[in-house]
């Protein structure tokens, strides 16, 4: 039995489908499965266990609809016959549309149910510390009778060349292993879901006056002015524990310097996520126009807490689409003082630092 699972775009999406994955090849030991992604989102997925060959969908060189209907037709050859769509837009449906599996899973969507036979209903509320989007993709496995998921958290998995490395790296940059790491996510993907960096300033120099720690920063060397405003706000007793130039190569390298680190605190993102599939803690600084119940993974107020907007200020959001919160990013983020939540954060590292 072949079984095809399709999530295109972000990190953060596939790595959490993966999960659809291990629980396909801990339920059906015997069939192969398939992951259709997007090739930027490779690295997060090298080594796993759970998935016998991954379809790679590049954006640029399928771009427009007749480019589309032909690599879905190469992905029908492999004759499926399940296919689970925890994407569910235009990329996807031509997919499925095309493709003969006999079984084909995705959300109920108005105006497109009948490209499946099973179309699962999303619940606006979570049940569990898990967060809606991981009990979303979780349901899609309920039409195959399973209903109690085997596998909950996403994994990432390293080499033991890639740990070296990591380790080795922390050395050379003469990292004082005899202190706990943080890593800061410093930067979202975009400035929607970047906390403002004057802000972000006083949160980071929160940490380095209160906690004998080292500090990495996570950016991009694209980014790099960026994180350096940031640095050129703090005192010197903090940029003293920082270790600006420390940056993995690419996204395996960060990976494995994550794996080295004890919390990750900051932005929401793909560093979040990957550092929560390493099993390291978390705290969160959520956009507010990103839906917190559905990205708040593990919540549990221990190892995995976070703060939105709509924590202090409900109001100020009330009956606004994200989308249009999303337009007014700026205004929104401007009312989450750090001072807000500076008590909660000091109590997450109290707990994991001292």
């Amino acid at each position: 039995m072949k079984i095809l699972v399709i999530q295109h775009k972000m990190i953060g999406d596939v790595l959490i489908s993966s999960l659809l994955c291990k629980n396909l090849k801990k339920a059906f030991p015997t069939a192969t499965v398939h992951y259709l992604v997007n090739s930027n989102t490779l690295p997060v997925l090298e080594n796993n266990p759970f998935i016998d060959e991954l379809i790679v969908f590049n954006e640029k060189k399928n771009k427009g609809l007749l480019k589309l209907i032909r690599f879905s037709k190469e992905v029908n050859k492999n004759q499926y016959y399940i296919v689970i769509d925890a994407y569910s837009k235009i990329q996807s449906w031509v997919n499925v549309f095309i493709n003969q599996a006999t079984k084909k899973i995705s959300y109920k969507k108005s105006g497109r149910t009948f490209l499946y036979t099973d179309n699962v209903i999303k619940h606006t509320q979570p049940e569990s510390h898990l967060g809606l989007a991981i009990e979303h993709r979780l349901a899609l496995l309920k039409p195959l009778g399973i209903e109690k998921p085997l596998a909950t958290e996403p994994k990432l998995y390293l080499t033991d060349k890639e740990i070296e490395k990591a380790k080795n790296s922390l050395k050379e940059h003469l990292v004082n292993l005899n202190r706990k790491t943080v890593m800061i996510s410093l930067l979202g993907s975009d400035e929607s879901k970047t906390y403002p960096l004057d802000k972000m300033a006083q949160m980071v120099d929160f940490l380095g006056l209160n906690y004998d720690i080292n500090i990495l920063f996570n950016y991009f060397p694209s980014q790099k002015n960026q994180a350096k405003e940031v640095y050129d706000q703090l005192s010197a007793e903090t940029q003293s524990k920082i270790y600006f130039d420390l940056l993995g190569g690419d996204l395996r390298s960060f990976i494995a310097l994550a794996n080295e680190c004890d919390l990750i605190i900051g932005n929401d993102g793909g560093a979040i996520n990957m550092s929560k599939a390493l099993g390291k803690k978390t705290f969160i600084v959520f956009s507010p126009w990103i839906d917190k119940n559905v990205w708040a993974t593990f919540e549990d107020g221990i190892n995995h807490t976070s703060v939105h907007l709509k924590d202090y200020f409900p109001e100020e959001l009330k009956g606004l689409s994200n989308k249009k919160i999303k337009k007014q990013a700026d205004r929104f983020y401007a009312l989450l003082e750090f001072n807000l939540f500076k008590e909660k954060l000091r109590k997450f590292l109290n707990l994991h630092l001292k």
